[in-house]
């Protein structure tokens, strides 16, 4: 069994967190809930004018307004590329509350999240290249198998595709600091490290439970890509590869391989993937290939690598 108590962790204890699962748990909603409206002000107040004509123009034409049609119309006009760049930016938000919390609210170092400065820049890199393996494996292997088609964009704006890429990367290292820099290491240094990393991957899974497409294999791979996310930071002690890893994982797929990123829709991209099969085991459905049997895999090898070289690691300081 390799050592999953990294020093992460052993800074977590020190924190004044309570014991009880339950309580953690508790905590970590409501702050998700304070990030949620936080991240959402600035591009509902964008937004809001559009949504509104959008549903005046539907009551005038007869259609009904129901909640269904609403949070259609919402997620259309929030998928537009200006708001949907303001979106992606505000997800700051939840970086900077998630340290706020767990700097003043637990008592934690920012060291307990996983910040540290020795080889970030490297461990960063790292994991850039290790999410875009990943991806391209996923949609390369989904086009090798015939299952989707893959063909280069007309008139692509690099411009657009580079702020949304700016976009994403803000994302990623917010979802990467929330859910385990927060939540898992405060379960950490309180539970044991399979909790901390069970938990916290069911819980971002659970986040995308309203996202179009999301089903029971939907379930399962975001919950290994936590797992995956989680073991990633442990093994190397940091958030900078998770942050990357997560970062990349979602341009690629969004704004260079053009496939719907956990259910979002089409935005702008270099190339856009097309699906040849009604089969949504194998395309991922509305949801994405996030939730296909490839990203299974995929994640299914990574996990393993990484335990791998966790054990590795572990052997060596025992000699």
């Amino acid at each position: 069994m390799p050592e999953l108590k990294p020093k992460m962790f052993r800074e977590s204890e020190k924190s004044s967190v309570s014991e009880n699962i339950a309580v953690n748990i508790i905590s970590f909603v409501l702050i998700m809930a304070i990030i949620l409206v936080a991240e959402g002000l600035i591009p509902w107040i964008v937004s809001k004018d559009a949504i509104n004509e959008r549903i005046n123009e539907l009551s005038a034409s007869g259609g009904k307004v129901t909640f269904a049609a609403i949070r259609d119309i919402s997620s259309a006009v929030t998928l537009e590329t200006k708001p949907f760049i303001i979106m992606l930016l505000c997800t700051g938000f939840g970086t900077l509350i998630s340290m706020f919390y767990c700097r003043f609210g637990e008592a934690r170092s920012l060291r307990s999240m996983g910040v540290t400065k020795h080889k970030a820049g490297i461990h960063y890199l790292d994991g850039l290249l290790v999410g875009a393996v990943l991806m391209s494996a996923i949609t390369l292997g989904s086009v090798l198998f015939r299952v989707n088609n893959i063909s280069l964009c007309k008139n692509i704006n690099f411009g657009i595709i580079l702020l949304i890429m700016l976009g994403f990367f803000v994302q990623g290292m917010s979802e990467e600091f929330i859910f385990r820099g927060f939540f898992m290491n405060t379960l950490g240094g309180r539970h044991h490290p399979f909790v901390a990393v069970g938990v916290s991957a069911v819980a971002f899974s659970l986040a995308h439970l309203l996202n179009p497409g999301f089903g029971v294999l939907v379930f399962i791979n975001l919950t290994m890509f936590g797992v995956f996310a989680g073991l990633y930071m442990i093994a190397f002690d940091d958030i900078w590869g998770a942050c990357a890893v997560h970062s990349v994982w979602n341009f690629l797929q969004g704004s260079f391989y053009g496939i719907s990123v956990s259910g979002s829709g089409e935005t702008e991209s270099v190339f856009r993937t097309t699906a040849n099969s009604t089969s949504k085991l194998l395309t991922g459905g509305a949801f994405g290939i996030e939730g296909s049997i490839f990203t299974t895999i995929a994640l299914a090898v990574g996990i393993a690598i990484v335990w791998l070289r966790l054990c590795k690691v572990s052997a060596q300081q025992a000699e």
